[in-house]
């Protein structure tokens, strides 16, 4: 059942995406602007939790162990037959993006 929708949902945006080459390269754009927003993001963030020690140290392990479970998880859902490097783009674009969405909690907190 699970794969099925899966499926479903990847083949729409492989349809839509082959409709015209506009549409894919609107797909390439918006999946290299969320990797370098991210990116540039979470290493903003990084560097700016401080020198490293035993409180960084722990955060960045924990941020590189949610990259992997999501580039895993991403590995084991997303097609292998079709548009693989598109959303080999959009895998690890997540996978910053999650990373960064802790980061960010663990900076708040923090600054409290």
């Amino acid at each position: 059942m699970m794969n099925k929708f899966i499926g479903f949902s990847f083949k729409a945006l492989n349809e839509w995406s082959e409709k015209s080459i506009g549409n894919y390269n609107l797909l390439i754009g918006i999946g290299f602007i969320l990797v370098m927003i991210s990116s540039i993001t979470l290493v903003y963030l990084l560097i700016k939790l401080g020198q490293t020690d035993e409180r960084t140290t722990k955060i960045h392990l924990n941020v590189c162990c949610i990259m992997l479970v999501t580039i895993v998880l991403c590995d084991l859902f997303f097609p292998k037959e079709y548009m693989q490097n598109i959303l080999f783009l959009f895998k690890y674009a997540l996978a910053f993006c999650i990373s960064l969405i802790y980061l960010f909690k663990k900076y708040k907190q923090d600054l409290r």
